[in-house]
């Protein structure tokens, strides 16, 4: 009898432990479900003022690594004390035919870099080139120059933004417009931590480290000069080769004539 007792105390005292466990277990799962359905946001106030630098690259340039190799200690170390230095890489098509094809480069990447060629009244286009804020343009492996220029920007009034992404439903709102020409808003989703063994053309024989690598860049709208705020929606969408974890979201104000970037912000996923 003594022995039944025993056993049924035991079976009575492992029951209430499991449901307990159990208990603990859908607490946690729902927790890290709520955690994963909660928007991500940005700051909605930055201690500095951003300055967008883009860097026009390509992987069948022989001048551009050192160029990269900039691009990512302006992102990683953020040198520039008076600004937030958000930067994007975007790889030129027109070099693919020197044996190597870089499969970053994209087509509306070069006539965006002819489009600053008009800007800057240059008589061709070339790599690495790098260009702050719409407004200064230079060899992109020049440190110094880059921060000067990021510094100079920096002083400028700039747009507020703010970017939330819901179930990657991302949304957009501007405010504090300085005043501009019209302009357009576009979103870049840029990629880090990639890396390329080129087998071919200048590289040939080198591994090439990459940031900010642009995927891909959409119009959201436009800001007329007399407006001051914007706002929009649009549904993100994400190519299978993509690395999601690493991809951030970046928002731009650039007028349409001047080329001038009024405001950016940047949304890691």
């Amino acid at each position: 009898m003594k022995q039944i007792f025993i056993f049924a105390f035991v079976v009575m005292v492992s029951a209430l432990f499991g449901c307990a466990s159990l208990e603990s277990e859908t607490a946690t799962a729902q927790t890290r479900q709520t955690k994963q359905n909660q928007p991500t946001k940005s700051r909605e106030t930055q201690t500095k003022p951003a300055v967008l630098v883009e860097l026009f690259t390509s992987e069948g340039c022989s001048s551009c690594p050192p160029a990269d190799r900039v691009l990512s200690q302006l992102e990683k170390q953020q040198p520039n004390a008076d600004a937030e230095i958000i930067t994007l890489a975007l790889h030129v098509d027109y070099w693919n035919y020197l044996g190597w094809k870089d499969e970053f480069s994209q087509k509306q990447f070069s006539e965006r870099q002819n489009g600053y060629a008009e800007r800057f009244k240059l008589d061709s286009i070339y790599t690495p080139q790098m260009v702050v804020d719409g407004q200064t343009q230079f060899v992109g492996s020049n440190l110094g120059t880059a921060q000067k220029a990021i510094s100079d920007s920096a002083k400028m009034n700039k747009a507020t933004i703010e970017i939330t992404n819901a179930n990657d439903n991302l949304a957009v709102k501007i405010s504090d417009a300085p005043a501009h020409d019209d302009a357009y808003v576009w979103l870049a989703i840029a990629e880090d931590d990639l890396k390329t063994n080129v087998r071919r053309g200048e590289n040939g024989g080198k591994t090439l480290d990459h940031v900010s690598v642009v995927r891909e860049m959409k119009l959201l709208g436009t800001l007329a000069s007399t407006d001051k705020t914007f706002e929009a929606e649009t549904v993100l969408q994400f190519n299978s080769a993509w690395k999601k974890e690493n991809l951030k979201f970046v928002i731009f104000v650039q007028g349409k004539e001047s080329k001038r970037v009024f405001g950016a912000n940047k949304l890691e996923n």
